[in-house]
């Protein structure tokens, strides 16, 4: 399992090729295997002009998505992402919705997220918990229509 958590958790003090590879050879433990990894997970990002760039000289968005980055460097068979759209700008998320839904179709990926119009993107099954426990599920549009889901995203008196 790869797990992303909601602030980057990534070295600040060393490039974003050096993140990647970092995660890669903890995979594989093999130099050139890791390399080989890095580039692609560099490429499929689009993070190569920014590759020897300092980790903690990038937007908190391309932090995000080294983040991300060093997630896939694992190949993990589970990814779980938490609240990963939190602080990227509108093009960031829409290209994150995009990558999610690509990953979820050689992997199983898990996204925590509040941001419903995101979670509409990302075109998926969704299970709304409260305290704890499995309150809803189904597509985002029906549980958009459902007034005891609302309650609870809106604070609204009745579930809260």
């Amino acid at each position: 399992m790869g797990v992303k958590n909601q602030k980057p958790q990534v070295f600040g003090e060393i490039t974003v090729l050096e993140n990647l590879w970092i995660a890669a050879f903890a995979r594989t433990q093999d130099s050139h295997q890791a390399l080989t990894v890095t580039q692609k997970v560099l490429s499929m990002l689009g993070l190569e002009a920014q590759s020897k760039v300092q980790a903690s000289a990038l937007s908190h968005g391309q932090q995000q998505w080294l983040d991300i980055g060093m997630v896939l460097c694992l190949a993990p068979r589970v990814v779980l992402l938490d609240e990963p759209a939190a602080g990227m700008t509108n093009e960031e998320t829409r290209e994150l919705s995009q990558l999610v839904r690509t990953l979820a179709k050689y992997t199983t990926v898990v996204v925590v997220e509040h941001d419903m119009e995101f979670v509409r993107t990302l075109e998926g099954h969704v299970t709304v918990l409260h305290q704890g426990k499995l309150f809803a599920e189904g597509d985002i549009d029906t549980l958009r229509s459902n007034d005891d889901v609302l309650d609870i995203y809106l604070g609204r008196s009745h579930h809260v």
